[in-house]
């Protein structure tokens, strides 16, 4: 029996609508190899996790050192060195005043932390998310999920959650053009704390682009005037970091490109390229605002994981992955734009650094070419090109390779998808 019909015996894998079938064997920067030989560049990172690039000999070789001293033990009941020194590192390189930082295991249970705080702190009960995100699939951060494609048949979920329309420019829900619509989509935040609340609003959560929403990407103003309204009613700003951190986004963190200061900001997927491991970091007025008995984590901040980090996070300081990922997103996006003046099936080429996506659609009704998205997907698996596939009508194809992708890779991801976009 082979691993694909283990998985069908054995995995539960009904969740998914199709597992891409490549069996990998083994994996180096951005380059995926299957069990019999065939290499793919990976487009995907494991949902932008490998941003160091698969199996970085630097971070491999710290996550080793830490095996052979000790694997576990529980850093909320003994101290951790490496868990020390990843929280001071990460009080360094988060934007504005944020210190304290709880570590978990992934990006759901870093959420729904965060949105405990937020409740602690603030003696609210109440969250405001966006239409068209994504948090997690645990009953709070399903909660604050504004897609009901994540939610179905999981309800009722958890009261005092409202949604804000998105900054979805490509399908504006007021139906106007930015920057004419004076951010119509921001200042509507107002009538949704007056009309849809019970003035208990603990947080505004969102992330600073909605990556399973398509690549979403706010106007660069957004935040600063979400920020303003949510100071005026005394609202925490929450983020959601999870997809866009570390460097992913052509800054070590998202929410830096819009000049907004969080107060609470979750974080996993690229903190350890690849080792298990979430956090949340607060104020430190906001964090001491735990009390104990309030929360815990058996496996959070593992020692061999925070090590993992730490040696991550040097490597993409040392090779200045932020910078690269933003230069490197700049070529690939403008020739994707000379991808869509060929191909009518592009309606639009969007995102920021190396998180870009690309939405498909039918005609000028902008009517979501789904189908053809699916298929352009399995073509570019022929051809050696592992995308990620997602967006709220499943209509967008997501480019979010590991950040060290040579400029040969990236050549031959615009070729192949060429090809497809050809053949489709």
């Amino acid at each position: 029996m082979n691993t694909i019909e283990k998985y069908k015996k054995y995995v539960n894998i009904s969740m998914v609508e199709k597992v891409q079938p490549v069996v990998i064997e083994k994996a180096q920067g951005a380059i995926i190899t299957d069990v019999e030989g065939k290499n793919y560049i990976d487009c995907f990172s494991g949902i932008a996790v490998t941003n160091a690039g698969h199996c970085n000999e630097k971070v491999i070789e710290a996550a080793k050192a830490q095996m052979d001293k000790l694997v576990h033990c529980c850093s909320y009941v003994y101290y951790s060195q490496p868990t020390a020194d990843l929280a001071e590192k990460l009080a360094q390189i988060t934007p504005g005043r944020l210190q304290k930082t709880f570590f978990g295991n992934g990006g759901a249970e870093a959420i729904e932390g965060a949105m405990r705080l937020a409740k602690q702190f603030t003696g609210k009960t109440e969250f405001i998310g966006l239409q068209a995100s994504f948090h997690g699939r645990s009953y709070a951060t399903l909660s604050v999920t504004g897609n009901n494609a994540r939610k179905r048949r999981g309800g009722p979920y958890m009261v005092g959650c409202t949604f804000l329309p998105a900054p979805y420019c490509y399908r504006c829900f007021f139906e106007l053009e930015y920057p004419k619509c004076h951010l119509r989509c921001a200042r509507a935040l107002e009538d949704i704390i007056r009309f849809n609340t019970y003035d208990s609003v603990a947080a505004f959560i969102a992330e600073p682009l909605l990556g399973e929403g398509g690549i979403i990407t706010p106007p660069d103003d957004y935040f600063l005037e979400i920020d303003k309204i949510l100071k005026k009613h005394e609202i925490l700003l929450l983020i959601d970091e999870v997809q866009t951190g570390f460097c992913r986004t052509g800054k070590m963190f998202g929410i830096e490109h819009y000049g907004a200061e969080p107060d609470i900001m979750a974080m996993a997927k690229g903190i350890a390229d690849g080792f298990p491991l979430g956090g949340f970091i607060a104020r430190e007025e906001v964090a001491d605002s735990f009390r104990p008995g309030d929360h815990l984590s058996t496996f959070g901040g593992n020692p061999v994981s925070c090590a993992a980090a730490l040696a991550n996070i040097e490597f993409l300081e040392e090779q200045k992955l932020a910078d690269g990922a933003l230069k490197k997103g700049e070529y690939l996006k403008d020739q994707l734009e000379r991808l869509k003046a060929k191909h009518k099936l592009i309606g639009e080429v969007r995102g920021k650094g190396l998180m870009i996506g690309i939405e498909l659609v039918r005609d000028e009704a902008k009517t979501p070419a789904n189908t053809e998205c699916n298929k352009i997907r399995d073509i570019c698996l022929e051809l050696g090109l592992l995308p990620g596939l997602g967006g709220i009508y499943g209509n967008v194809l997501r480019i979010q390779p590991p950040l060290v992708i040579s400029q040969g890779q990236m050549e031959n991801v615009v070729k192949v998808l060429d090809l497809a976009l050809q053949k489709i």
